[in-house]
């Protein structure tokens, strides 16, 4: 170090905050960029973040071996280079690099459908790999930035870590909302620009001898087979955990945009507090191995109550900003103290070497241990053996390690606290997919039929006494065969009535099958079915109202993401219809945006038809009039349908007009030997609103798009929670009044 006064780390904390704000908020676009480029799937999610993390532990690596032979006068000019990189490489690449993945994948999937997932890793490497070798390489460059002020490299670290919280917040709950992906990018690009340029304006000039660099501070002393073993242990517990946890979480909190910030924020802001804590727990000398005890214990514990938390949250009502504080308090007080634990080992062991190289190999061994954790959770253990199972294994990693580091007495005492809390785990068991399933539902569960938790979701049939046959999906009763699915014949059946020769169709979303047999009933030569989760496909003997649909020759079963179908086939077809998760669920805006209905119309034949979900009773006003709004915009002969057993919307619409509007001529209805509940007389009556009064109620609604996410994130959710009780009256009323131009 130079013999001047080194100068305060104070100024360093808001640029380091700001970085770790812009790289959270660069992760959630970058999966929801990557969502759309390659569709929604456990696949694509993986790639992703195997991606994301493979890029940050190269470039830690790399850093550290290009300091190791290197003094660094200027470390925080460094560092404003390397945000520098991160900043121009997402304004100017990543929007324009996912799109030109979207093409790429539409067009090598017709020809050569084996290679897709080859191109999608590879694509997304080329497009993400700049940006996370340089967030990687700022690990040791902190060290450095630490070393220069005699400030602590945990430190740092921590404040990094809670500007990440802060990002996840900022990106989800404002950013998106009101300023749209395109210019949530911008803004972002503009933090690390902002960062960078006042990294070269702030001064601290460093230079410290190799030979400095190479001795530790030696705080406690953690025996050195043990360093790398304890950041492995705890990247892949941590990566784990979230997943397994997140599973149940779900379940409890819907599976909506903010559900899964609230989610990744109650494990981001204590991970932040144990790495502030580090620093005091090293300077008292309380062992590592304690440490690690404690955080294996605490999973163990909370795991019996993520399992209930179905029971101990509630979907009612509260409005949106407390209910959003509901679910991140509940999850801070059960999650936080094991993560707090968690949080506190890497940086611990950062603290205990001085040389760059040593920073960037015990960084990247983390982050390995993290892609290795978060793949084995979702891929092998999940499907393995359920989420409860997988967090206590997860939960014993930690408990084995650190009972191996201590001694004597302590050692036997941290034996008992593995036996007791593996105890209490096992005893306190809920039963999930044997005795119960995760949700809230109108009665209780009184018998599993399936289940299954695979990489996309968990998935299972249960009965109640109220509902009958239920398919529960992530805790959210998709459908049924008994109350209220009315509707989903219709949605099979309206389209193929009113096209005057359908030949070929497309279901996306098979559900219980009932869409899918009605649709087979009206007589097409060839039915593909279009459904993500593989486990909904093999369930589907389980409900006879779907009549063995999918054992008909005629009807083709593919597992994909509905929309990844329709970019990559050079089918055309006579009807689409879906019918997808509720529409504010993370990853369903796709099915409702503008690019959807244009990719959709594309693969239409002329007098083609399409056929849309509209869940009054899960929507605010202003969703479903944006629903109806885009929806027309690419389809303006369309006409809105109401189920007449729940008020239930179906859009219906062609690209172009016939030779009367659409709704004046049911060809369909004319077809002998096919059975209907519904005479002529009541299909037509049923319709709300022909095109011209569609027209005129979608008029106050705004146009969904890949850009606005208006569905997951749009901000008059702020304002509207939308699972009020009288929600789907208060819609149908609203479509009366617009509709007679009151």
């Amino acid at each position: 170090m130079t013999r001047a006064r080194p100068p305060s780390a104070f100024g360093l904390y808001p640029l380091v905050f700001l970085a770790g704000v812009a790289a959270l908020c660069w992760e959630v676009l970058w999966q929801l960029e990557a969502s759309l480029a390659i569709g929604v799937s456990a696949k694509g999610t993986s790639i992703t973040l195997a991606a994301t993390m493979g890029g940050m532990c190269l470039g830690s690596i790399m850093m550290g071996r290009l300091l190791r032979a290197r003094t660094v006068e200027h470390p925080l000019r460094v560092y404003g280079s390397l945000e520098l990189l991160v900043g121009v490489t997402g304004a100017f690449f990543l929007l324009p690099g996912f799109r030109t993945l979207e093409r790429v994948d539409g067009g090598l999937y017709v020809g050569h459908p084996g290679l897709a997932a080859i191109a999608h890793f590879a694509g997304i490497v080329c497009i993400l790999g700049p940006a996370t070798l340089a967030m990687g390489a700022t690990i040791p460059v902190l060290g450095l930035m630490a070393r220069a002020t005699r400030s602590s490299i945990a430190t740092l670290y921590a404040v990094n870590t809670a500007g990440a919280s802060l990002g996840v917040l900022l990106v989800s709950f404002v950013a998106i909302p009101h300023l749209g992906i395109e210019l949530a990018v911008t803004a972002t690009a503009c933090v690390n620009l902002a960062v960078a340029a006042s990294c070269w304006l702030f001064r601290i000039r460093t230079k410290a001898s190799l030979e400095e660099a190479e001795h530790g501070e030696a705080l406690v002393g953690t025996p050195e087979r043990y360093g790398a073993l304890v950041v492995l242990v705890t990247g892949l517990i941590s990566l784990g955990l979230e997943v397994a946890w997140f599973r149940a979480l779900r379940a409890a909190f819907l599976s909506t945009t903010q559900a899964f910030a609230i989610m990744l924020v109650s494990v981001l802001i204590p991970l932040a507090v144990g790495a502030r804590l580090a620093k005091s727990f090293a300077d008292k000398r309380v062992p590592l191995g304690t440490i690690l005890v404690g955080a294996g214990a605490a999973v163990l514990l909370a795991t019996p109550v993520v399992e209930r938390f179905d029971r101990l949250t509630s979907a009612s009502p509260l409005g949106f900003w407390a209910t959003n504080a509901l679910w991140l308090g509940a999850s801070l007080a059960v999650l936080g103290p094991s993560m707090v634990l968690l949080g506190v080992c890497l940086p611990w062991i950062l603290r205990e070497h001085a040389a760059p190289h040593a920073w960037g190999r015990l960084y990247a061994v983390n982050t390995l241990g993290a892609v290795a954790g978060s793949l084995l959770a979702a891929w092998v253990l999940l499907p393995a053996i359920g989420f409860a199972r997988t967090a206590w294994l997860l939960g014993a990693a930690p408990l084995v390690v650190g009972v191996a580091m201590l001694r004597g007495r302590v050692r036997w005492a941290a034996s008992a606290v593995f036996a007791s809390t593996l105890a209490v785990a096992f005893f306190g068991e809920s039963g999930i997919g044997r005795d119960r399933v995760q949700g809230n539902f109108n009665s209780p569960v009184t018998r599993v039929l399936a289940f299954d938790e695979g990489p996309n979701s968990s998935v299972a049939v249960a009965e109640t006494k109220r509902d009958g046959r239920m398919l529960v999906i992530d805790g959210f009763v998709a459908t049924g065969q008994s109350i209220g699915t009315h509707y989903m014949a219709w949605m099979g059946r309206l389209p193929m009535v009113l096209h005057p020769n359908p030949r070929s169709a497309l279901v996306i979303c098979f559900g219980t099958g009932q869409t899918a047999n009605a649709v087979r009933s009206e007589g097409p030569a060839s039915l593909d079915v279009v459904e993500l989760d593989p486990a909904v496909l093999r369930m589907a003997p389980l409900f006879t109202a779907n009549q063995r649909v999918l054992d008909d020759p005629r009807v083709h079963p593919i597992v994909m993401d509905g929309r990844a179908w329709l970019r990559r086939t050079d089918h055309r077809y006579d009807v689409i219809t879906l019918e997808p998760m509720p529409p504010n669920f993370a990853g369903v805006n796709s099915l409702y945006s503008r690019e959807f209905y244009e990719l959709a119309a594309a693969r239409l034949n002329p007098q083609g038809l399409i056929t849309q979900w509209v869940p009054f009773h899960l929507l605010s006003v202003h969703d479903a009039l944006s629903i109806a709004a885009t929806f027309q915009e690419i389809f303006p002969d369309a006409l809105l349908w109401i189920d007449p057993n729940g008020g239930t919307g179906i859009l219906v619409g062609r690209k172009s007009g016939g030779v009367a509007p659409i709704g004046q001529e049911w060809p369909g209805l004319a077809r002998s030997g096919i059975s209907r509940d519904m005479s002529p007389a009541e299909v037509r009556s049923r319709v709300a609103l022909a095109p011209s009064d569609l027209a005129r109620y979608a008029r106050a609604g705004e146009i969904i798009t890949d850009d606005n996410q208006l569905l997951a994130y749009g901000p008059q959710r702020h304002r509207e929670y939308v699972l009020t009780e009288n929600l789907g009256n208060t819609n149908l009323a609203v479509l009366l009044r617009l509709a007679e131009g009151r």
